[in-house]
């Protein structure tokens, strides 16, 4: 796990909101952007960084491209930061 990476991917209060989002269940960039006063463009950028950090998936379906939570990498998080607590 690339924490760096993680850690600036979660510092965006706008990707957290994605991420809380995501846990409902898959959704397409234009399903996401729906709960945004940002740009498509923005959103897009956002979801890329947060796949980038493998914080989401992404399953492309004909035109449409679903994105959803990668748990095992937030799972991972967890784990490194109560070890912090130690």
């Amino acid at each position: 796990m690339a924490i760096n990476e993680t850690m600036r991917a979660l510092a965006d209060p706008i990707r957290r909101e994605i991420l809380n989002i995501l846990r409902a269940g898959r959704m397409s960039a234009g399903e996401i952007c729906e709960h945004f006063d940002v740009t498509g463009a923005s959103i897009s950028r956002h979801l890329s960084v947060l796949k980038d950090a493998d914080l989401i998936r992404d399953t492309r379906e004909g035109k449409f491209i679903f994105y959803e939570l990668n748990t095992s990498v937030l799972e991972d998080v967890m784990l490194w930061i109560s070890q912090l607590k130690g």
